[in-house]
């Protein structure tokens, strides 16, 4: 008998060896477990983590694009208006130059013809004259009306002041010196005389 009880005492012990091997197996397992899911979770919030600095990082570089993006639309536009101001007002510095010309041929067209000789000299003048006031005005260059309109300072240089009943108040009553304009721009203003 005392074989039977030992053997059944073997079985006892190897059924609770088991068991308790059985148990830490589980235990093992359940460790392994929490420590793979906190792992995961610790994985999961470092990629959150690296994803919003990279977002944040790919926002300012799409902030970044569209800024320079504007500034170089920006550039085209300024570069295309200074080009096409350039060709608009290409003439200015030769009519500047050209305007005491002009101013000389007219006050040499003023002298009275006392004969032949002088009246083909002036007729000659008047002709070149002429041809610079048309070379001129296919440039856009027109000059501007100043004797009977009102004084404008924008385009009238006022020399003198003067009364003459035929006028009225604030008009100009005598153009000393031709102002002019280059399309749109003000390239010389008119010496005038204003009526007070």
């Amino acid at each position: 008998m005392t074989e039977e009880k030992n053997n059944t005492l073997n079985e006892e012990v190897e059924s609770q060896t088991n068991e308790q091997a059985e148990l830490t197996d589980e235990e093992v397992e359940t460790v392994f477990a929490e420590d793979k899911d906190s792992e995961e979770e610790s994985i999961a919030v470092d990629y959150a983590a690296e994803i919003q600095v990279l977002t944040g990082k790919l926002e300012e570089a799409d902030n970044r694009y569209l800024r320079l993006q504007a500034d170089f639309d920006n550039f085209r536009r300024r570069t295309r208006l200074d080009i096409e101001a350039g060709q608009k007002y290409n003439a200015q510095k030769l009519v500047t130059e050209l305007l005491p010309a002009l101013d000389n041929f007219e006050r040499g067209l003023k002298i009275e013809a006392d004969n032949e000789q002088t009246k083909s000299l002036l007729q000659g003048m008047e002709m070149v004259y002429r041809s610079l006031v048309d070379a001129l005005k296919n440039e856009g260059v027109e000059p501007i009306e100043a004797v009977g309109k009102e004084f404008d300072p924008n385009f009238h240089q006022a020399v003198m002041q003067g009364e003459d009943e035929k006028y009225g108040s604030n008009i100009v009553t005598d153009e000393f010196q031709k102002g002019y304009m280059l399309k749109d721009r003000l390239i010389r203003p008119s010496m005038v005389k204003v009526n007070q």
